[in-house]
């Protein structure tokens, strides 16, 4: 394992303590679990590489503006498959943060993250963007520059494929339940309810037929995900404070989460505000509550829909299956539609490269990690994909309308609902 140490700062004797780290026995297991490393070949950008990096800087051995170990640690895609893989427990994924929250302190983040994160903190401002973006995306106008070389290109295609084609996911019905499960606020997320919002009414529908009863949590914000990826830990902790505070207000004993980068945040509330006397106790206790729709609806069966004959393949998000742990309820959602045939995907908990705003900051190796997702889809020769979060649904749905493939995104919530609707 190489590491530069050009331009590092000497041994200042005042080393900043990294969680965890010392976990590491750099065994190797997290090597075929990591895109960037598969990708790149580098073992700078794979996760034990970045770890020798994380406490060089923490130990005061490299500075944090030193450009090798920024090239390294901005390549990561915060995908936490290493977890998995990692035989030892290392929390990479908090060390990522922590150590971009470090970062951020001495160095601005790109101007295009920071446009990004400076909308999604304000909902007025995330309101217009999202209703500008539902208008320009009905005139047709991203369809037509999908196929534009480079950023641009590839951002159209992006809002492109978040357009609802007529099938049969569109279908409604007055969806009842026996309201046996209790109570559950629904998380309405920033682009989940500003582009994929049929995917949040059926969501909605899904959890009522399986006699939860469902309420909203007035005064929600953006779940802080994206600002804690980047380094941008203070946004984030004022954001999981004023979510709290709301969804407490609701009363729910549930909190039903279909974004998984949402939902694994969400989850991690408590590990956020842990330094925080005032919050802590708070942020434990909202974390205990919330569950992946998926998990929700595998405890209460599901019930099973009406007929719908189709063929698709699910591909887990990596915050989904990796940093929230939840592999099989999915699937168990995807099984309570008779007539859906699901055929394997290769390497379906391989990242699509997406990780938030990644593809918009480090769109070459995005663009890299993306492009065996799309064999593995396209040998599947299933013409839908069912994956359970926005990020996934439109980077690899943008990747789809550039290959010029018919094969559609759905989320599982949303063939399960097509299902219910079905039913007579």
């Amino acid at each position: 394992m190489t590491v530069s140490t050009s331009n590092s700062a000497k041994p200042a004797g005042n080393a900043l303590p990294l969680p965890g780290s010392e976990n590491c026995v750099h065994c190797g297991f997290c090597l075929q679990a990591c895109p960037t490393y598969l990708a790149l070949e580098d073992e700078n950008d794979s996760p034990r590489g970045r770890i020798v990096l994380m406490k060089s800087i923490a130990d005061g051995l490299m500075s944090f503006d030193d450009p090798d170990a920024r090239l390294h640690i901005d390549r990561c895609l915060g995908c936490r498959a290493c977890e998995t893989a990692c035989p030892s427990g290392v929390p990479y994924g908090q060390l990522l943060e922590l150590t971009r929250e470090r970062a951020a302190e001495t160095r601005a983040l790109p101007i295009v993250a920071r446009l990004i994160l400076f909308v999604f903190s304000r909902p007025a401002l995330l309101k217009i963007s999202m209703w500008k973006a539902r208008v320009f995306r009905a005139t047709g106008i991203p369809a037509l520059l999908a196929h534009l070389p480079g950023r641009l290109g590839f951002a159209m295609a992006m809002l492109a494929s978040t357009r609802r084609r007529g099938d049969e996911s569109s279908r409604t019905y007055n969806a009842q339940g026996d309201q046996s499960r209790g109570t559950v606020a629904t998380l309405d997320g920033c682009v989940m309810e500003g582009l994929f919002a049929p995917a949040n009414r059926a969501t909605e529908r899904t959890l009522t037929v399986n006699g939860y009863v469902c309420v909203h949590a007035e005064g929600q914000r953006c779940c802080g995900a994206l600002h804690a990826h980047a380094g941008d830990a203070s946004t984030a902790r004022d954001l999981a404070r004023a979510n709290i505070a709301a969804f407490e207000k609701s009363g729910a004993e549930f909190i039903a989460v279909n974004s998984a980068g949402c939902g694994a945040a969400m989850k991690e509330y408590g590990h956020l505000l842990a330094a925080d006397d005032a919050w802590r106790s708070r942020a434990q206790a909202f974390s205990a509550k919330v569950r992946d729709v998926s998990e929700l609806l595998a405890a209460a069966g599901p019930v099973l829909g009406g007929t719908l004959p189709m063929t698709a393949a699910y591909d887990a998000p990596c915050h989904l299956l990796h940093g929230q742990r939840v592999a099989s309820p999915p699937l168990a959602v995807l099984a309570a539609i008779p007539g859906l045939r699901l055929v394997p995907l290769v390497d379906n908990d391989q990242c699509c490269g997406s990780a938030g705003i990644y593809n918009l900051v480090e769109p070459t190796i995005s663009d890299l990690v993306l492009t065996p997702k799309l064999a593995n889809i396209a040998a599947s020769g299933a013409p839908v994909v069912a994956t359970g979060n926005p990020g996934c649904l439109m980077q690899i749905g943008a990747g789809l309308i550039r290959s010029g493939s018919t094969t559609q995104l759905r989320h599982p919530v949303e063939l399960l609902d097509a299902s219910y609707a079905r039913r007579s």
